[in-house]
């Protein structure tokens, strides 16, 4: 009994799909309650409202909670104050970003 516990316990596990590991995930469920067009607003605003972002041309788009940061910034710390401020977006499932920064 207890053998066949385990192969199914074990066989059940392997059947789960990996999960996104190329974004950044919330692990609260309120994406679900905002539109996706309220959370792409609600990161443009966190963004233009940032002094170290201003004036960079950072795409966002959203669909279905996963956010895509797409653009060019200077330097590596305003890619993670971009980050950050996305993190701190209320709707927001995933990020991923496609930000790079300038050679």
């Amino acid at each position: 009994m207890s053998i066949t516990l385990i192969t199914v316990a074990l066989l059940t596990g392997c059947n789960k799909s990996p999960g996104n590991f190329e974004g950044i995930q919330r692990t609260t469920s309120n994406a679900v309650n905002v539109a996706d067009a309220d959370v792409t607003e609600n990161v443009k605003r966190a963004l233009r409202a940032d002094l170290a972002l201003n004036g960079l041309d950072i795409s966002v788009t959203t669909l279905k909670g996963d956010v895509r940061l797409v653009g060019v910034v200077d330097t590596q710390r305003q890619m993670d104050i971009a980050i950050k401020l996305t993190q701190s977006a209320d709707g927001f499932h995933t990020i991923h970003n496609e930000l790079t920064t300038r050679k």
